[in-house]
This record gives C-alpha cells, sequence and structure tokens, in this order.
C-alpha cells in the first residue's frame, strides 16, 4: 500500500439526510427511521440523521425532531444533524443528538441563496452554536460548499477556501468537510486545493464530500486518501443533490465507496452486501433508478458474495 494511504476510513453516511433532502415527495417518517437502522446495521457508525432548519427552506427535513425521537439507536453509532443557527442547535439538544454540524460556502451567492446570509453573516451565527455546544459538550463539525466551483460565480478560488475552512478550526470544529457541491472538481484540482488546506490543518482536521455529477467523485476520494485523508462522507445509493445547486448530482455512493476501499485493503467495518440490499431497498421505496454502480452491477450478475 502507498504509504501515505490509511490503513482504515471513516464513512460518514449522509443519505437519510443530505440524499433525501432533494426528493421532490416527502418520504414517510417509518421509511426514514427503516434506512437509518438498516445502515446501522450494515455497520455504519456515523449517520447524518436529519437537519434542524426551518421547514419552509427544506420540507424533506420537517420531521428530524420525529425521527431522533422515535429511532431505535445503536449504542455504537454517532446519529448526527445540520443546525444553521443556535435555534436550530436547542432543537438538536433536545432531540440527543451526537453531534452537530455547521456549514458554510466558499462563495457569496452561493451562502445567501442557501443560508439568506453572507459568509461573514454565517460565520458570526456559529459562535452562538460553539459557545452552546462546549456547555453541552457536544462535538460540532465544519461544512464548507462550492470549494471547486460554485453554480452562479463559476471557479473558486483556493485562498478563500483554505481561509474559511482556519476559521471553522479555530472557532471550533473538531473536523471540516470540504464539499464539491456541484461535482465539477477533477483529481489534479482536489490535489492542489488539499494539499493547500494541509499546510494549516492535520489531514484527521479535513473530511471530503464530493458529488459524481461528472462521474469524479471516486477518483477525487482516491486522491485524498494519497494525501492520508480518510473522512469521507457518501450517501447510500447515490442519494442527495442540492436545492440551491442546479444541476447538482447524487454524492458518491456509499457502496461504491464500500467497494472501492475493501479491494484496496483499507478496513471500514461495513457489510457491503448489507449496504446494497440496503441500497436497492431504499430506492423500491423511493420508486428512483439507484445511482450505485457497485449495487447495478452486483444485482446484474446476480451475485450474493460481495467480495472485489
Amino acid at each position: 500500500m502507498t504509504p501515505n494511504i490509511p490503513e482504515t476510513a471513516r464513512i460518514v453516511e449522509v443519505g437519510p439526510r443530505d440524499g433525501l433532502q432533494n426528493e421532490a415527495v416527502i418520504v414517510p417518517l417509518a421509511v426514514k427511521i427503516e434506512l437509518i437502522e438498516r445502515l446501522a446495521d450494515c455497520g455504519l457508525r456515523t449517520i447524518e440523521t436529519g437537519s434542524f432548519v426551518a421547514p419552509e427552506r427544506v420540507p424533506q427535513m420537517a420531521d428530524s425532531d420525529q425521527v431522533f425521537q422515535k429511532l431505535a439507536r445503536n449504542p455504537d453509532v454517532g446519529y448526527t444533524a445540520l443546525t444553521p443557527n443556535i435555534k436550530g442547535f436547542e432543537r438538536a439538544i433536545r432531540a440527543r443528538v451526537s453531534e452537530v454540524a455547521v456549514f458554510a460556502a466558499a462563495s457569496e451567492t452561493f451562502s445567501q441563496r442557501n443560508t439568506n446570509c453572507s459568509i461573514a453573516e454565517s460565520i458570526e451565527r456559529f459562535e452562538d452554536i460553539f459557545n452552546a455546544a462546549a456547555k453541552h459538550d457536544i462535538p460540532v463539525r465544519g461544512y464548507i460548499s462550492c470549494i471547486i466551483a460554485c453554480p452562479y460565480e463559476g471557479e473558486i478560488a483556493a485562498d478563500r477556501v483554505v481561509r474559511l475552512m482556519q476559521r471553522l478550526l479555530e472557532l471550533g470544529c473538531y473536523q471540516v468537510s470540504l464539499g464539491d457541491t456541484i461535482g465539477a472538481g477533477t483529481p489534479l484540482q482536489i490535489k492542489r486545493l488539499l494539499s493547500n488546506c494541509l499546510q494549516s490543518a492535520d489531514p484527521q482536521q479535513l473530511a471530503v464530500h464530493f458529488h459524481n455529477t461528472y462521474g469524479q467523485a471516486l477518483p477525487n476520494i482516491l486522491t485524498a486518501l494519497e494525501l492520508g485523508i480518510s473522512n469521507i462522507d457518501s450517501s447510500v445509493a447515490g442519494l442527495g443533490g442540492c436545492p440551491y445547486a442546479p444541476g447538482a448530482s447524487g454524492n458518491a455512493a456509499t457502496e461504491d465507496l464500500v467497494y472501492m476501499l475493501d479491494g484496496m485493503g483499507i478496513a471500514t467495518g461495513v457489510n457491503l452486501a448489507k449496504l446494497i440490499e440496503t441500497s436497492h431497498w431504499i430506492c423500491a421505496k423511493l420508486q428512483r433508478r439507484n445511482q450505485s454502480q457497485a449495487a447495478l452491477a452486483f444485482r446484474s450478475a446476480g451475485r450474493t458474495n460481495a467480495t472485489p
């Protein structure tokens, strides 16, 4: 194995939040809960379970309080939620979340469309969250959108991403997930950006969140792994997109990611066969095509053995 490539990887499963939020038809509460419980049974140990945003902004997440309340929790699993402001954080505390996440963008226009405020204003809102999180001993993770390009502004300068990452770490994020929201990045672009970020951050302080719009998610993840970054966001069945990023398709599919990592000898603790079964189950519930190439390939071949 290449010296820098880690022996283990932490997968943050974002399907129940980032994956479902873009679905046009409201997904029933019972389906959301079963999806999360199935993912936990597959061996995924960090699951983005909901989002405490204003219901009118993201109607699909309006029942996040109920999801957390009725979920049969696995004590080995962290159930996380997005909290854009202190009001959302207070709801998250009542829901007994394992950790919260705040989200910013490297694009001013995207920040206005996504959070209805400037980048600077979004950071100011976070200060109350960090103060409250410290009192409640709740870890805070950060997200940065549009690290390579923005659907409104085009290419994003790397130094904007680096400065925003540094600020989130200074505020108290234990980790910052760098998101290629429209999936425009290619491996060399990602390598340059991540190398810049790593000049002022440890690899464990960074995660990657790649959309697969142009089929670049796995190559970009491999680039991150070669730089020693082992925290990876992905979504079952490649579910996802962004309501405020026209043209953005789904996330990196968790099944495709696990298949690749298994083949590289990188441990994840995830049962690929169970994950593929869950992948097809949720797609049947949503009446949509599975976006995971691995899941489709295994079904086409009639395979039950998920070994690469």
